[in-house]
């Protein structure tokens, strides 16, 4: 029997745990290579440490959660959150989305958003999810609509300072 040309087999489910400071090399590392990959930016190696590290520094602001298979880290995002005065609670934004290369289509940003999910669902005071993606990413696009996510009726804005 031969497979359909689009079918993947996907290989054991990744562990998803908490990141910790020993991970943050690897999380520097996986910003670094987003940005290059996704808008063509380099970007300063001690800023993105010192941004990483924050996260661990500063109780409550972010946390990161990883993918590992074999011990070795695959994939990672960050949560950050946005208080809603209109839902009295949370909206946890997925940011810093980064699955190594080899990885892709094996079934990591799956696992690492059902870990999202899932924490949200047991925690106090969260009333969805978001997150923001490239225009011209479709792949990423297709993947979050699998997983539940819609397009809202919002565009952002941003003012650079």
């Amino acid at each position: 029997m031969s497979l359909p040309r689009s079918f993947t087999v996907m290989p054991d489910a990744p562990a998803v745990r908490r990141a910790t400071l020993d991970d943050a090399e690897t999380l520097v590392h996986f910003n670094e290579a987003m940005a290059e990959e996704t808008e063509d930016k380099t970007l300063d190696p001690e800023t993105v440490r010192a941004g990483v590290r924050a996260v661990f520094d500063t109780s409550g602001q972010a946390f990161y959660l990883v993918a590992e298979r074999e011990g070795t880290i695959v994939g990672s995002l960050m949560i950050t959150t946005e208080w809603s005065d209109w839902r009295n609670a949370d909206f946890w934004w997925i940011q810093s989305v980064y699955v190594r290369s080899s990885s892709r289509r094996t079934g990591v940003y799956s696992a690492l958003h059902r870990e999202v999910r899932r924490r949200a669902r047991a925690a106090d005071g969260v009333c969805g999810l978001r997150l923001y993606v490239e225009q011209d990413n479709a792949a990423a696009q297709a993947a979050y609509e699998t997983l539940g996510m819609s397009e809202p009726p919002y565009q952002m804005y941003e003012e650079v300072l």
